[in-house]
């Protein structure tokens, strides 16, 4: 009886390369997930009043949004699932949970609704600026309006610098007028540079440098470097 040729060295490794290969996939979205248990963290924190430990989750949930994506796109493992899930992890982490850290921070104390609205405003423009970015042609060059990260981010820095509450109306009014202002500039039609194009070019190792010194000032001097 004549044998079949067969390789059995290839054929061992097919299993794991199937395994490698969904762990590719997965390992986007496990960032997203990351992401989205910070967001809840900050969440609970906040309602416990532990304002600093929920502007740091957010800050941790904004470096697992920008290495998700840049995964993605390196391991050629982006999914529609993938983009569904990470907006809806944007929703929970720079829409629900900074508005709720500003409201409880430093919104409340202002009279006839005006903190929930605020802060209600803040994260329905957010949602807004999510579902125009998913429907919306792809520029790797800039983004349309304000990404809520960056909007989401510019809230817990206030708070991680200031820490304490609000207990002025003077601040809070600041406040308030920023919340509503980064708000607007989410559902804007201004232009932001975006840092998807970059690569290991030439011109691009000076932007690099620079992420790479911002990143070590936030984790030594976080409160000044964020202000």
């Amino acid at each position: 009886m004549k044998e079949l040729p067969c390789d059995l060295p290839e054929v061992a490794a097919l299993p794991r390369r199937r395994r490698l290969r969904r762990t590719v996939f997965i390992l986007p979205s496990l960032f997203t997930v990351g992401n989205i248990f910070c967001g809840y963290f900050a969440i609970v924190s906040t309602m416990r009043g532990n304002y600093d430990d929920a502007a740091q989750a957010i800050g941790i949930a904004i470096f697992l949004d920008m290495l998700d994506g840049r995964i993605a796109r390196l391991t050629n493992s982006a999914t529609d699932f993938g983009l569904q899930l990470d907006s809806l992890a944007d929703v929970i982490s720079f829409g629900i949970a900074p508005s709720l850290l500003a409201f409880v921070w430093g919104l409340s104390t202002l009279n006839h609704g005006l903190g929930w609205t605020a802060a209600f405003t803040f994260t329905i423009c957010g949602a807004m600026r999510l579902a125009r970015f998913n429907i919306g042609a792809r520029d790797l060059k800039h983004f349309v309006g304000l990404p809520i990260p960056a909007g989401g981010g510019m809230i817990v820095a206030i708070v991680h610098f200031f820490v304490q509450p609000v207990a002025t109306q003077i601040g809070a009014t600041f406040l308030v007028i920023a919340v509503f202002l980064l708000a607007f500039l989410m559902v804007s039609t201004i232009r932001y540079p975006s840092l998807k194009s970059l690569t290991l070019g030439r011109k691009s190792h000076i932007a690099i440098l620079f992420i790479a010194l911002l990143v070590a000032l936030i984790y030594n001097y976080s409160r000044w470097t964020l202000l």
